[in-house]
């Protein structure tokens, strides 16, 4: 494995953004978290420019300074042959992303189809990273031929058996396909997702516009990873070798986000925002008295943000109460929530106050991700109504998507929503749905829709 001096060794910070007046017999209590982690590898999220720093951050000690393993899983169904350029294409992007490996790292590839096969190293394990090895794999890789079917849930299971064998405690898979998951039921992808839950974080890739779209969301959402299309698989090569470098920029794996609640708090819902949206309320683990854990994956150096919501009990004016702490996380491998080492934590705080003017005021933070939830829902809503033929209902939602994105400053989604209708005034979100729409586009716009832009705030 590769050596790791202190100096790459990440700090994390948390800090809470929020207005903490509630009025009379108020009792719900919103706030955004930032977490920012700095010092480790390559930028894995959001930008640092700008993001604020605690001086309650602590450092990752040096003996959780990790290695990686990496499985790459290529769609090799009988529609990548069409055209031939996608299989030449798919075994490019692979071999560019083994050219990135770092030296040190497990890796193996696996071909899908209907089974998956592994292509490198074979016999049921992973290659160490090094420039005999890279070579080999990019050799194996000219082997790669299209035919045969599609089942998902098999690549996740040989995915997973190879890295489970490993000790890195970053484990990563790449997921390559351009069909549809035809030779297998929704639960049968389902419970591979559900079995892989926390053993591995997971980037899906679609190419071309044969496939389905909440197929390849559902799994980068179940495996803490990056979903996203492309559309011309000429540029495979350069998103695989992005994904890649970003994989080989973590440095600290299975964080948690920790909250701890009051006696009478009741968590209403934890979401990470920023970069993209997530729900992480379901997915919280118990960890001691009033506390639970929502899995954030593994970090580079990167920013991301998350809304917490909590209903605390009323309280007369004047009162003030800790309504959460926020903890970021490293989970004791034996299960024990005392043993957890914290990295950083931050205070959710309630006040009542019969000062209108204070107790009214929305924090422009929580503000903006309310909006940027809003966006992401419409979108969507959006995109279903107009597959199902309800084009007025079609035009009002992505009316307002196109208004949404005005007022938050989302450029990237504007862009993606004006080829989808034409705006007349995008202040009133006063738009018509275009006759002709790209199946590209739209796929884009639809995989997208969940990302977010950070919002703008001259204290950051």
């Amino acid at each position: 494995m590769a050596n790791f001096s202190k100096s790459s060794v990440p700090r994390f910070a948390v800090e809470v953004y929020q207005n903490e007046y509630l009025p009379e017999g108020g009792q719900e209590v919103n706030a955004i978290v930032t977490v920012t982690s700095t010092g480790g590898g390559t930028s894995g999220g959001i930008p640092l420019t700008g993001a604020g720093s605690s001086p309650a951050s602590l450092p990752v000690p040096e003996a959780r300074a990790p290695g990686a393993a990496v499985v790459i899983m290529v769609d090799c169904s009988g529609s990548m042959d069409y055209p031939p350029t996608k299989m030449r294409n798919a075994r490019d992007a692979t071999a560019a992303a083994v050219s990135t490996l770092r030296d040190g790292t497990a890796f193996a590839v696996v071909a899908g189809t209907h089974v998956a096969q592994e292509v490198y190293p074979g016999g049921g394990g992973l290659a160490v990273a090094d420039e005999r090895t890279r070579g080999e794999a990019r050799q194996a890789l000219r082997r790669l031929s299209a035919g045969g079917g599609t089942a998902i849930s098999t690549w996740l299971k040989l995915t997973d058996r190879l890295l489970g064998a490993s000790d890195a405690p970053i484990r990563h898979a790449i997921l390559l396909t351009d069909g549809r998951n035809e030779h297998e039921g929704a639960d049968e992808l389902r419970d591979a997702l559900d079995a892989c839950d926390g053993r591995f974080t997971c980037d899906a890739r679609g190419v071309g516009t044969d496939w389905e779209v909440k197929e390849v969301t559902q799994i980068a959402s179940a495996l803490l990873g990056s979903a996203d299309i492309v559309a011309d698989p000429g540029g495979l090569a350069a998103d695989f070798t992005r994904m890649m470098a970003d994989a080989m920029g973590k440095e600290v794996a299975d964080v948690a986000l920790r909250l701890w609640t009051p006696v009478g708090t009741e968590v209403l819902f934890v979401k990470q925002v920023a970069p993209v949206m997530e729900d992480l309320t379901a997915r919280r683990t118990e960890a001691g008295p009033r506390a639970g854990d929502y899995p954030t994956g593994s970090w580079g150096d990167e920013s991301r943000d998350y809304h917490v919501c909590v209903r605390v009990p009323a309280a007369g004016l004047g009162r003030e109460m800790l309504a959460a702490r926020v903890s970021l996380v490293l989970p004791d491998p034996s299960g024990a929530a005392g043993a957890a080492e914290v990295l950083s934590q931050g205070l959710v705080r309630a006040v009542w106050t019969d000062d209108m003017a204070a107790s009214t005021s929305i924090n422009p933070q929580v503000a903006h991700y309310t909006g940027q939830a809003e966006l992401a829902e419409v979108i969507q809503q959006g995109l279903d109504a107009r597959k199902l033929g309800d084009f007025d209902g079609a035009t009002a939602k992505l009316g307002r998507a196109v208004q949404l994105a005005a007022v938050s400053g989302n450029g990237d989604t504007a862009k993606l929503l004006a080829k989808v209708v034409d705006v007349v005034d995008a202040s009133t979100g006063t738009v018509r749905l275009k006759a002709k729409v790209a199946e590209a586009d739209e796929m884009t716009l639809e995989t997208r829709s969940t990302k977010t832009v950070r919002v703008k705030d001259i204290n950051r």
